[in-house]
């Protein structure tokens, strides 16, 4: 299995780097359009490799997903955490109860009885 998921890695650093070779001229990043950066004196660029724009985008698209998902699952993770509380406090009121039942009798036979 673990030369499985080393093939996989590596045949995914093989796509990247093609993708990376075949992308690799220089683009203008601009935070505004001409235009309207005429229009306020403000429009500060960047030149960047293009590869380097498209594994931003991926990057963030998938930190975003992974935020939102994380964000939609709260109430799943609040349901689990109460009923957690609630298994915990039921097992100490079992236990709790079971050493009321044996209270005053031969402690042999209440461990005997607590283990089975």
């Amino acid at each position: 299995m673990r030369y499985i998921r080393y093939a996989v890695i590596a045949a995914f650093a093989v796509v990247l780097i093609t993708v990376s070779l075949a992308n690799r001229s220089m683009v203008t990043l601009k935070v505004v359009p001409d235009e309207l950066g005429n229009l306020i004196n403000f429009n500060p660029s960047l030149n960047v490799p293009l590869f380097f724009v498209i594994f931003a985008g991926v990057i963030i698209g998938l930190c975003l997903g992974f935020a939102f998902e994380w964000l939609r699952e709260h109430k799943h993770r609040a349901e689990a955490a109460t009923k957690g509380r609630e298994a915990r406090r039921l097992a100490r009121e079992n236990d709790r109860l079971r050493d009321e039942k044996h209270e005053g009798k031969d402690e042999i036979l209440a461990l005997l009885d607590k283990t089975g």
